[in-house]
């Protein structure tokens, strides 16, 4: 697993580093660094990566060392190496859909809800698989502080693309974060139920991150209904041309 792999290496680089740990001790000070987190995130706020790193060593040397500067660039690293060792799996249907929006002109964002992967390690690894190129922007929870369902996260991606809320429509997976958030912040959204692309093992295991974070984040308006539901990605370009002559 994608946890184990990520505890194995930043035990591999704090030894090398001088800081005599285990991969167990590596995986407590992790979790510990995840109950941090979710607290945060419960309130659509977010950390750094930077900080992350700050509590997986403060956690894993019981307090006694603090990050040094000269550790970082290796210990990111090895915090994200895990990614690019055990790919996660896309949507077979992205680039082509992808591709078929950007040929009808339009603006495509992307906003994440980063976990233990930061922003940066998610466009390298969007970069890799030849998707990044599609979006003309990404706002990524950890670089901005702000995360899903909460309305900013949303406007700040809009004023980026340079469209109004009412004109913008949001695509995703999770009831909360994705369609209610996208609706309480005015915007259209598409519920895309479907297991493709999912990690359904870490969703069904009631530890993961995955799991966990699943129902975080406070909404300021009562949920709304998604304006469309589809059940493949290859059913998006036609869902949202129908929203786009849906009268007001």
């Amino acid at each position: 697993m994608r946890s184990t792999t990520r505890c194995q290496n930043v035990a591999k680089t704090l030894n090398k580093l001088g800081l005599n740990v285990s991969p167990d001790q590596v995986g407590a000070a992790v979790n510990e660094t995840i109950n941090t987190l979710l607290k945060i995130w419960d309130q659509n706020k977010d950390i750094t990566h930077l900080d992350q790193l700050h509590y997986v060593v403060k956690f894993a040397s019981g307090g006694k060392v603090k990050l040094k500067e000269e550790w970082i660039p290796e210990l990111s690293d090895a915090y994200i190496s895990s990614l690019f060792e055990i790919q996660p799996y896309l949507n077979p249907g992205a680039v082509e859909t992808l591709q078929r929006c950007q040929n009808q002109n339009k603006y495509i964002g992307l906003i994440c809800n980063t976990g233990t992967t930061p922003g940066f390690g998610l466009r390298k690894f969007l970069q890799q698989q030849c998707i990044a190129q599609f979006f003309d922007t990404m706002t990524f929870s950890d670089e901005v502080g702000i995360r899903k369902p909460s309305p900013e996260i949303f406007h700040l991606t809009a004023g980026k693309l340079g469209t109004k809320p009412q004109e913008t429509v949001h695509v995703g997976d999770n009831l909360k974060a994705d369609v209610w958030g996208a609706k309480n912040a005015g915007f259209k959204a598409i519920h895309l139920l479907t297991p493709e692309g999912r990690d359904r093992q870490a969703e069904n295991d009631p530890t993961s991150l995955v799991s966990r974070s699943k129902n975080l984040g406070t909404l300021t308006a009562a949920p709304g209904a998604p304006d469309k539901t589809i059940h493949s990605l290859d059913m998006l370009p036609k869902a949202i041309a129908e929203l786009e002559t849906r009268k007001p």
